[in-house]
């Protein structure tokens, strides 16, 4: 199974809003860990048999009748004897259902395995995919079929382009079949147009002023695919484009290009002579420096504030709850394995945190992550000794947090 077909069950930003706008619970959320190759396989189906006990458990717990709750789970319940579903598996699984409806995701995390049953779903398990460190676009400048992919760490898909883009050079440029044959040149070697093979200089069959006119052809296309990855990506929180493809057309893409995120480096090969693991894998070696300095950025910015004394850097879960969810918060930095239970009131703006779940409680950590998310914020999943300053969980906020006091958190 190749990359790419592994993730047709891509988790994005778009994914989660619309999970989150079921919050009529009870909410199940299951997370197992699932193996792909050899007899442990069969392991896959018994672990979310066991996994499905403990959240029929659970609803009972909560109120449920013991049929009620097992007609709740049913759908989930099915996949145990779905043979074709269980030999099309990535390395982790995620699963949410409510009443009306039933969702599973098989990604490429080996999540550890947990069932919560609240008033909506616990996606704090997929922060490393939809975190600020994660996201990033491929364009392959494939002469005979344009492609656009999303990918992150862990995965590469490809996104669709829309009708009003065209998928080729030749079809934007409409060349005539039988018309003069544009050709590249490097050094002695030289293929065609339609091989898209080699690439260095362009020449035409023709004289100086074709040439020169073939170029404004191509950039006049680059353009006009510009424009629509730029609608497409939407700046998409600063997340970097890389180009793959022969270098001259890399280089006119360049000059045609108005996205600002577009990085230096490119795949100077042909797309269609890769694996999709060695697109993803080459791909993802030019973008991790990029995180990487992102990353260091923010930290770098939070450490400076709060050496400083700027209110702007929070170490208070109690605020950076209550500011994640008035769309304050710009980065957060969570600790990745960690919990802290409570709730939080709007009514009051306030926060409480329990040493133990009870009844009705969320895991704050994710609350916060959720609202940040939603709110154009970046997430930083990290292990807890990388999350900057003494704290647990910190953040940098848009502006100084203002207390129900009307002082400066």
């Amino acid at each position: 199974m190749s990359l790419l077909e592994k993730q047709r069950d891509l988790f994005t930003t778009e994914t989660l809003r619309a999970l989150l706008t079921i919050d009529q619970g009870p909410c199940v959320s299951i997370y197992l860990p699932t193996e792909r190759k050899g007899p442990e396989t069969q392991q896959n189906s018994i672990r979310l048999k066991n996994l499905l006990r403990e959240a029929e458990a659970k609803l009972i717990e909560q109120g449920q009748r013991a049929a009620d709750a097992r007609k709740f789970l049913a759908p989930a319940q099915a996949l145990l004897e779905d043979a074709n579903f269980w030999q099309h598996q990535a390395e982790g699984l995620a699963l949410f259902l409510q009443a009306e409806a039933f969702f599973y995701y098989r990604l490429p995390l080996p999540f550890e395995e947990l069932v919560l049953v609240n008033q909506r779903f616990h996606i704090k398990p997929l922060l490393p995919i939809l975190q600020g460190d994660g996201r990033f676009y491929l364009l392959n400048l494939d002469q005979k079929q344009v492609q656009l992919f999303q990918g992150t760490r862990y995965s590469l898909s490809e996104l669709e382009l829309g009708p009003d883009l065209p998928k080729s050079l030749a079809e934007e440029l409409q060349y005539d079949e039988n018309g003069p044959d544009l050709q590249f040149r490097n050094g002695a070697e030289q293929t065609s147009y339609a091989s898209g093979e080699r690439s260095a200089m362009l020449y035409g069959s023709g004289d100086a002023g074709k040439e020169a006119k073939r170029k404004e052809d191509i950039l006049r296309f680059f353009r006009h695919l510009d424009n629509g990855i730029r609608i497409i990506v939407q700046n998409a929180n600063r997340a970097p484009l890389v180009l793959v493809g022969v270098e001259y057309l890399q280089g006119l893409y360049r000059e045609a290009n108005e996205y600002p995120f577009l990085v230096e480096q490119g795949i100077e090969k042909d797309a269609q002579a890769l694996t999709p693991e060695e697109l993803h894998e080459q791909a993802w070696a030019i973008v991790e420096p990029v995180f990487q300095q992102a990353y260091q950025q923010a930290h770098d910015t939070y450490m400076h504030l709060a050496g400083t004394g700027d209110p702007r850097a929070v170490g208070s879960l109690e605020k950076i709850a209550s500011a994640a969810y008035y769309q304050s918060v710009d980065t957060l930095f969570t600790p990745m394995g960690q919990s802290r239970w409570g709730r939080f009131v709007p009514e009051q703006a306030a926060v409480e945190i329990h040493v133990e779940p009870q009844p009705g409680d969320e895991d704050l950590f994710d609350f916060a992550a959720v609202h940040t998310i939603l709110n154009g914020g970046t997430v930083y999943s990290v292990a807890p000794e990388q999350v900057p300053g003494e704290n647990e969980i910190t953040a940098l906020t848009r502006f100084p947090i203002v207390n129900t006091f009307g002082s400066s958190a």
